[in-house]
């Protein structure tokens, strides 16, 4: 058994820097896009100054998992659930948040967020305007982009259940809808009141 010595100890230090410096230069780079998320947004006009108080943030229920199901939903097995076990509103139907504070879209179901610009409503979005969701194939999703500001992601690609949180810089009145067409068929969409 080697005696602990000082020399000994400096030793395992300096090989245990060396590995750990070397795990350091070989971890492969994120793309650009990454880094460009965490730049100041100085040049764009955003700044980081704290949005705070009770209209800094809202939370909406963008689909909801029903519990008067016969028999009683239950989704342990992770499996989709097959309709009408999902209610398909947004609630609350309009929230109000100040210019700079964001919506967290708690999203349960197969359902798309699509944000259109302050002043559009139902009657102006183009349903004929369609794209297929990936998997399964042929079910459309609208894709209207005029005055379209966020589109979430395909939602046959993502969990069912997950959070989407988008921030609202300019005051105005925005329309919020599933872009899953059946669902807009449905009237699932609300608004969000930006002072």
């Amino acid at each position: 058994m080697e005696k602990t010595s000082r020399r000994n100890i400096l030793k395992a230090v300096a090989a245990g820097s060396a590995a750990a410096g070397l795990g350091m230069v070989m971890r492969p780079s994120p793309p650009e896009s990454v880094y460009a998320q965490g730049r100041s947004g100085e040049s764009h006009g955003r700044g980081h100054n704290p949005i705070d108080g009770p209209l800094a943030s809202a939370t909406v229920s963008f689909g909801q998992w029903r519990t008067d199901m016969t028999p009683p939903l239950d989704r342990l097995t992770n499996a989709p659930p097959a309709p009408p076990t999902n209610q398909h509103l947004l609630i609350p139907y309009e929230p109000m948040i100040k210019a700079g504070g964001s919506v967290n879209f708690i999203i349960a179901g197969l359902h798309n967020v699509v944000i259109y610009d302050h002043g559009t409503e139902p009657d102006d979005i183009n349903t004929a305007l369609l794209i297929n969701m990936a998997n399964p194939p042929n079910l459309p999703l609208i894709n209207d982009p005029n005055k379209r500001i966020y589109r979430g992601p395909d939602p046959s690609l993502v969990p069912l259940d997950r959070v989407e949180v988008v921030t609202f810089s300019r005051p105005g009145r925005y329309l919020v809808i599933c872009g899953f067409l059946f669902h807009f068929q449905e009237k699932m969409w609300g608004y969000v009141k930006v002072v």
